[in-house]
């Protein structure tokens, strides 16, 4: 037993070093046998079938291993992981060529209480149907899964459960080791060395205030940085007027009648100059407004696509010019029916905006109401739930009884069975022990022929390697003589020595490179052009927004002047039906309300009663307490007799 517990130790050892990632299955037995070679032959043959089946089978095994540290394994250390691929390699693969009196012992030399848990777990006949199936079966196939493991485990099962009960005995019967008393703390003194005479401070020099520098002149001057601020800002605000003003000149050029062709004049710019100028003028005192955020870098696609936008909207605008131009009529009259028709919107909007208001409050009052309503009903479902609560209680009490006798009853037959169970437990030990005799013997053998087998095939090897290396070590011509300037003479088109090829090779790049400067400065004068086509596309687009900007700000005058005007008073028969229920629903929540207020003084008054009476109480506990104090103390005066006595009687 204590030869098996020692392999299956040193298997483990080399096993929780193996690193799947990192080692080579064969590399790394080559290293173990090498490691064991002052080890005797049998043992060395055990520990390498051992390796070599948990490597090959390694899969199968943390499947199995895995779910058990899942599920029932959760208190168990994972340095114990290679112990419990062991047991479930030698419960799988090796139990019948083992034979079952040699497993008992094995795992008797094992910690029982792993061992126990681990067989309960693996050996249950759910598990071993269900899952472990089916996991198996996605890596073999699962005929030869149900056949050659699953079956010859089916069949030790109930072995392996009379394993599990006898493991579980000698684990309860096991003595727990003694515990040493730790050795109590002495404390002991600091040895302190006596402190220093305290020596007589130094008196400290009187401070002398340091005179006070004159009130620089930059102090009330206004800094450099502030006036080159303020004249920056100066020019900014110049141009953008400048900027303005000639957007205003080619807006208001488009609306004026262009100079008949018979009667030719002078430059049409020059003429409207002067009207223009009057008229922008005359304008009021214009409104900038500061943005909040820097202007945003546009790409390429974007000023493209700004500036196609408007300069569709400039021809537009010149083809309507040119239409009230040829005498096409004007949209006075639609303007006035489109003015009409939003302010019919506007006052249908308002009158929905009222609607939406009223409606909310009518919810409110009405969920007032209903909250109200609730808390009724809560009050009736909480009394029958209570009621409801007290016969469950009460059959749960029953219940309770029952099962307790039932408990009893199971007690006293498991006690029954396991007096019947020690004597042939006792019979099958005896004839485990002859059947592990026999085992051991057939074991010895095997593993004399395993060795004998290995040796062999070790001087087989050695024989091949020293042959391959005296091959490796036979002088072998190196290096050859090569003219470059010869032709190979293979006859075939176009052959060529291996300097012309070079020469050809050199004259085709620089042929390659003079295509390609061309091409770059194809590439570089394409982008000159296009660039300086966005950046007149940049300006357009500059001017454009600086009028659409003016015209923006007007319309948010007009809007913001819309908005605050006062509302008329809505007259519609939505609106005074709503109001008309939003004041009964809120003359009814006062009802209610002065009920609730109504009942209220009462129950505050019942409280009040209520704590009267108990501080009473409590003050009379509390006199009695003080008289019984000085009952104990015993009396200092005769006068103090009398009602010492009196209390006594009470």
């Amino acid at each position: 037993m204590a030869y098996y517990s020692k392999c299956i130790a040193i298997a483990i050892q080399h096993l929780s070093r193996f690193k799947p990632e990192r080692d080579h299955p064969e590399q790394f037995l080559e290293t173990v046998s090498a490691s064991l070679q002052a080890a005797s032959p049998q043992k060395q043959a055990f520990i390498l079938e051992l390796l070599s089946g948990c490597l090959e089978y390694h899969k199968l095994l943390d499947i199995v291993v895995d779910a058990f540290y899942a599920r029932d394994g959760r208190l168990c250390l994972w340095a114990d992981y290679s112990l419990f691929e062991v047991t479930c390699y030698l419960a799988t693969f090796q139990l019948d060529e083992l034979g079952f009196p040699l497993f008992c012992d094995i795992m008797r030399s094992l910690p029982m209480d792993k061992m126990c848990k681990f067989l309960r777990f693996f050996f249950n006949p759910v598990n071993l149907c269900s899952w472990i199936k089916d996991e198996w079966s996605l890596i073999h196939e699962a005929t030869y899964v149900k056949e050659n493991w699953l079956e010859p485990l089916m069949r030790w099962q109930p072995k392996v459960q009379e394993l599990i009960s006898q493991l579980e005995g000698a684990s309860a019967h096991q003595i727990p080791p003694f515990k040493c008393k730790s050795k109590v703390t002495k404390p002991k003194e600091f040895r302190l060395t006596a402190p220093r005479p305290r020596s007589i401070p130094m008196p400290e020099p009187v401070p002398t205030m340091a005179m006070m520098k004159a009130v620089p002149r930059s102090t009330y001057q206004v800094p450099k940085q502030q006036q080159q601020l303020e004249m920056i800002r100066r020019d900014n605000r110049r141009r953008a007027e400048e900027l303005l003003l000639k957007a205003n000149v080619e807006e208001l050029r488009c609306a004026m009648p262009r100079p008949r062709l018979e009667k030719p004049a002078e430059d049409p710019k020059k003429q409207l100059q002067p009207q223009l100028l009057s008229r922008i003028r005359k304008t009021p005192k214009l409104t900038f407004y500061r943005q909040d955020n820097v202007p945003v870098k546009l790409n390429t696609a974007a000023i493209l696509r700004e500036g196609a936008l408007y300069q569709q909207q400039v021809e537009q605008e010149l083809q309507r010019v040119d239409r009230l131009v040829d005498g096409a009529g004007d949209f006075s009259e639609f303007l006035e029916w489109q003015k009409r028709m939003q302010a019919q919107d506007r006052e249908e909007q308002l009158a929905a905006e009222e609607c939406r208001r009223l409606q909310g409050k009518l919810s409110h009052q009405e969920a007032i109401l209903a909250r109200h309503r609730l808390a009724q009903e809560n009050k009736q479902k909480a009394d029958q739930k209570k009621e409801e609560t007290a016969e469950l209680m009460l059959q749960r009490a029953q219940r309770h009884l029952r099962e307790d006798r039932s408990c009893r009853e199971l007690v006293e037959q498991v006690m029954e069975a396991q007096r019947n169970v020690k004597v042939a437990q006792m019979k099958l030990l005896q004839d485990r022990r002859e059947t592990v005799q026999e085992v051991m013997e057939q074991s010895r053998e095997l593993l004399q022929r395993t060795a004998e087998a290995a040796r062999e095939e070790q001087q087989r090897r050695w024989v091949l390697t020293s042959q391959l290396r005296a091959l490796e070590k036979q002088p072998t011509r190196k290096g050859k003589l090569v003219d470059l300037t010869q032709i190979p003479g293979y006859g075939l088109e176009g052959e060529m020595s291996v300097v012309e090829l070079r020469e050809r090779l050199a004259l085709l790049k620089e042929s390659q490179r003079r295509e390609e400067e061309e091409k770059r400065d194809q590439i570089i004068q394409g982008k000159r052009a296009k660039s300086q086509e966005l950046r007149n596309t940049v300006e357009q687009i500059a001017l454009c927004r600086a009028a659409m900007g003016r015209t923006a700000a007007l319309r948010w005058e007009e809007k913001k002047a819309r908005a605050t005007a006062p509302r008329p008073l809505c007259k519609d028969d939505r609106v005074l039906e709503l109001r008309r229920r939003v004041q009964e629903r809120a003359a009814e929540r006062c009802r209610q309300e002065a009920q609730l207020r109504v009942a209220a003084p009462r129950a505050a008054r019942r409280k009040a009663g209520a704590l009267a009476e108990a501080q009473h109480w409590q003050d009379l506990q509390r006199s009695r307490e003080r008289k019984l104090l000085a009952l104990q103390r015993g009396p200092s005066t005769p006068g103090l007799a009398g009602p010492v006595r009196g209390l006594e009687a009470a």
